[in-house]
C-alpha cells in the first residue's frame, strides 16, 4: 500500500500487506515497488502527476481517495479498479466553515474587516442567524454534520437530497423549496445531475436577500448567472468554491457586491488529518480479511 504521509501514523499493518509512504514528483522515477502496489491512497491535492504514476501500478486493486468528492479522480482510475471516497474525512472541518461563512455573512465579518484595515469604527445593523430558515441541499454526512453544527442557532433546517426519503425532501421539491429559505447550503457532489443545477432558473426561485453557499463543487452554480444576481442586489453568496479554479483576477466575481470568496479549504484544516488516519486504517484491515470495503463508488456518482 501507498500512502501520501508517514506510516508510523498508523497501527502495524494486518495480515501480509506492508505499507510505504510515496508522493511523486516530478522528475523523480517511482521506486521498484510500484508494481506490487495493490491499495493507492493518492495525495490529498491530486495532480496529473499523480494519475501518470498510478497507471503503473500494474497490481492496483483498490484507491482510496482523500477527498469527499470524487470526480477529479475517476477518469483516471483504472477499469475494474475499486474507487472509495473520503467518506468522514472532511465532515467536521467542511461543516465548520459552512457555519462561519453563514455567520461572516449574515453578519458582516467582511465589512467590519474592512473598516477594521482602515481604523474605521463603522457600527452597521445585521441578520442574525436566529430565526432564519436554512435549506441543506444535498444531505449526506456533511449535510448532516452541518445541522448538527446548526443546532442552538434557533434555526428551521429544511434537509433536501437526491431522492426523498423519512425527514428529507427530493431534489425535485427544490422549486417550492426555495422561496421560503433565508439561506440555501450546497453540499452536493459534482455529477452529471448537479453539474449547473444552480443555474438561472434556480436562482431565481430564492427569496430576495437570500444566501446561497456552496460547498460543494464550483461547476454546480452557473458563475455568470450568480454574478449577474449578485450584480443585481437580490441575492447574497459565501463561497468555498467557484468556477473556475483558481479565480483569475480578472474575474467579475471577486468584485460583485455581497459575496464572500474563500479559496477552496473547506476540508483543510487540523481535523482532517486524524479522520485520514482512522479511516485508512480501517479500510485497510477490511482489505487484509476480505471483508466489503466501505465508501464504494458505485454507478452514477
Amino acid at each position: 500500500m501507498w500512502l501520501p504521509f508517514e506510516v508510523d501514523v498508523l497501527p502495524d499493518p494486518p495480515g501480509s500487506l506492508r505499507y510505504e509512504m510515496f508522493v511523486a514528483e516530478r522528475g523523480v522515477e517511482p521506486p521498484a515497488s510500484i508494481t506490487d502496489v495493490e491499495v493507492y491512497v493518492p495525495p490529498y491535492q491530486f495532480s496529473p502527476h499523480d494519475s501518470n504514476v498510478m497507471s503503473r501500478m500494474s497490481a492496483l486493486r483498490v484507491v482510496q481517495s482523500m477527498s469527499a468528492g470524487v470526480d477529479h479522480l475517476l477518469p483516471f482510475v483504472p477499469s475494474g479498479v475499486t474507487l472509495c471516497r473520503g467518506g468522514g474525512i472532511h465532515d467536521a472541518s467542511t461543516a465548520e466553515l459552512a457555519v462561519a461563512l453563514v455567520l461572516a455573512s449574515l453578519r458582516g465579518l467582511p465589512d467590519f474587516v474592512r473598516s477594521q484595515d482602515m481604523t474605521q469604527w463603522k457600527p452597521e445593523w445585521t441578520t442574525s442567524l436566529a430565526d432564519r430558515k436554512v435549506l441543506i441541499v444535498g444531505y449526506g454526512s456533511v449535510g448532516a454534520a452541518i445541522e448538527r453544527r446548526l443546532d442552538g442557532f434557533e434555526v428551521e433546517v429544511t434537509r433536501v437530497a437526491r431522492s426523498a426519503r423519512e425527514g428529507v425532501h427530493a431534489l425535485t421539491e427544490l422549486p417550492t423549496l426555495l422561496p421560503e429559505a433565508d439561506v440555501v447550503i450546497l453540499i452536493v457532489p459534482l455529477t452529471d445531475e448537479t453539474r449547473g443545477m444552480v443555474d438561472a432558473d434556480f436562482l431565481s426561485h430564492m427569496s430576495e436577500g437570500a444566501l446561497l453557499v456552496n460547498m460543494s463543487r464550483g461547476p454546480v452554480v452557473d458563475t455568470d448567472a450568480l454574478v449577474a444576481e449578485l450584480e443585481g442586489g437580490r441575492l447574497r453568496a459565501a463561497l468555498d468554491v467557484t468556477d473556475p479554479e483558481p479565480l483569475p483576477e480578472d474575474h467579475p466575481l471577486w468584485r460583485a457586491p455581497g459575496v464572500l470568496i474563500v479559496p477552496h479549504v473547506g476540508g483543510a484544516s487540523s481535523a482532517m488529518w486524524p479522520r485520514a488516519h482512522r479511516l485508512v486504517s480501517d479500510q485497510l484491515a477490511r482489505f487484509a480479511k476480505g471483508e466489503n470495503l466501505e465508501h464504494v463508488v458505485k454507478g452514477d456518482y
